[in-house]
């Protein structure tokens, strides 16, 4: 798909607006390039908030400077710090624009991001939420060279989405590149406390109750990988695994998310993260691991889907068991399940980053 044009605007045809929400905690070091990265933007009207939540390391200067730097830049300054969920639902009372985008201040957008979502939007008025693809940075090394194609959209009912997250388990939305329709937003409120690491996969959830989703195949913004950035964990991880539960938990308690608590759906996902439960419990015993943590994966798995005894992979760690910790991958049929397993999370990753899901 080619670009939009850069046309200029008419009484008629206005630019769309775009509030940036830039929640920032000691990245004064980023908080520049981050808000460039915005201002740059072309074929939208784009209004940026920083918000320093009470940094230790100097970013409220920083901020302070990049928003005398232009109008289009109001910096909010905390005398306490209150956390990323409280921050950035300040920052969504404060968006006035047709679109809003919460970019944290370690992240930049790519040139033509913010057009290509404000295209998607306007010819689907249905679309509540548009993302697309993250190039990752790592610390340490170059920033990475983003594509400049655009390969398409796909656009889905946001009940086909939401089957698919509960199918899956897993956040497919890589942060900022996660672009909300201002009245959807509005609709569906502020991020849910409740979900400490898990917020925004319970936002794009309540989102996609309300209206349809769409993803661009292009490159919409770098995220920055490092020991400090928020989601720098292991995903298959037991935190993780309750994290990413309470996130679709809240959801489904959300009566104005319109869905019964008691639908297949939530089944669905219970199963889901029983099997990775059972699954990650395998891999430890096979590792060796502690058995403490073999025990606190399987009451995960019960606790979460009372029927996970009958599951495959409730078997498989059951034998793997009786063979014994550490011993385990002797065993020929374990060796294949172990490297189809990983086959499969390839090619799953592979299909996330075409396909977006």
């Amino acid at each position: 798909m080619s670009e939009p044009s850069d046309q200029a605007p008419t009484a008629e045809r206005a630019l769309p607006s775009v509030s940036v929400i830039v929640p920032c905690y000691d990245y004064g070091h980023f908080v520049e390039g981050c808000v460039d990265s915005v201002l740059a933007q072309r074929g939208v009207e784009t209004k940026v908030l920083v918000i320093d939540d009470r940094s230790t390391d100097g970013s409220a200067e920083v901020c302070r400077r990049v928003a005398d730097r232009s109008d289009r830049v109001e910096a909010r300054l905390h005398g306490d710090n209150v956390g990323f969920v409280a921050t950035a639902n300040e920052g969504l009372a404060w968006a006035d624009g047709d679109l809003v985008l919460i970019l944290s201040a370690d992240d930049l957008l790519v040139p033509g991001a913010l057009r290509r979502a404000a295209t998607v939007m306007a010819e689907h008025p249905n679309v509540g939420m548009v993302y697309g693809r993250a190039v990752y940075a790592h610390e340490g090394q170059p920033l990475p060279r983003p594509s400049a194609r655009w390969r398409g959209t796909a656009v889905w009912p946001g009940a086909e989405w939401i089957r698919k997250r509960c199918r899956s388990g897993y956040n497919c939305v890589s942060a900022p590149t996660a672009v909300v329709r201002n009245t959807v937003q509005r609709a569906v409120g502020g991020y849910d406390k409740a979900c400490r690491h898990a917020h925004d996969l319970n936002m794009w959830l309540r989102i996609a109750a309300v209206s349809d989703i769409a993803h661009i195949r292009a490159h919409q913004a770098i995220y920055r990988v490092h020991a400090a950035s928020m989601s720098h964990s292991q995903e298959g991880s037991l935190e993780q695994l309750r994290e990413r539960r309470v996130g679709f938990d809240e959801f489904f308690g959300d009566t104005a998310a319109g869905i019964d608590p008691g639908d297949e759906l939530h089944t669905m996902v219970a199963r889901t993260f029983a099997r990775q439960a059972l699954w990650r419990a395998s891999r430890a015993v096979d590792r060796g691991e502690d058995d403490r943590l073999v025990e606190s994966l399987t009451d995960f798995a019960l606790e979460t889907y009372p029927d996970s005894r009958g599951l495959r992979e409730w078997r498989g760690l059951r034998l793997r068991r009786r063979i014994g910790s550490g011993r385990s991958l002797a065993f020929p049929p374990f060796l294949l399940t172990g490297a189809a397993h990983r086959v499969r999370a390839r090619v799953s990753w592979k299909l996330l980053g075409l396909r977006g899901l």
